[in-house]
């Protein structure tokens, strides 16, 4: 082998490396703008929860991102600093978080909102409320001190929060406040 075609080769092995090669699959893996932005189907995504968007990714967090991917189930609900009673519908809730270089991608409620947090509105979330899977909206979405932070165009000063607080996810939605606990990774099946 001339020292050409051996640097060359060298050269390869150490980009596939790079890019998250798995020798065994033959798969590569791809930066956040490789893949494709997922939106919500027509009417939600029903009883047939997708499969993972960013699995084959493999660029690393930007910095001040919480590593907040997993698969979460919500365990506490309070309601104006006070427990929510058992009957409150965010006890139903499950959702997948998939992250990627600065692209965050939530999976829940028949909703697919995928984001990439620079603080752009042209890079937001683009999609449909989750309350009737065809009302449009425009959220921006940014990591602050290592939070993720939604701002929705349409309700100036309205904030909706992820964090995490030791092995669990804070989750501040409008009207109440949801503590979820991580089950495994991103691809596992939802818990129902």
């Amino acid at each position: 082998m001339t020292k050409h075609v051996a640097l060359r080769w060298l050269l390869g092995a150490a980009l596939l490396a790079a890019c998250g090669n798995d020798a065994d699959s033959g798969s590569v893996g791809l930066s956040a703008s490789e893949i494709p932005v997922a939106y919500t189907p027509p009417g939600g995504y029903g009883d047939d929860f997708p499969e993972p968007v960013l699995a084959r990714c493999t660029e690393p967090l930007v910095a001040g991102a919480p590593d907040l991917r997993g698969m979460w189930q919500v365990v506490g609900v309070e309601v104006n600093g006070a427990p929510a009673p058992a009957d409150h519908p965010a006890f139903a809730h499950f959702e997948r978080v998939e992250q990627c270089g600065d692209r965050l991608v939530v999976t829940a409620g028949g909703i697919i909102h995928d984001m990439r947090c620079d603080g752009t509105f042209e890079n937001g979330v683009h999609d449909v409320l989750e309350r009737d899977y065809t009302t449009p909206i425009d959220v921006i979405a940014t990591y602050e001190d290592g939070v993720h932070v939604l701002r929705p165009v349409a309700a100036p000063g309205v904030e909706v929060t992820r964090r995490r607080d030791g092995a669990q996810m804070i989750w501040k939605y409008l009207t109440f406040t949801a503590r979820l606990e991580r089950l495994g990774p991103p691809e596992m099946p939802p818990p129902r």
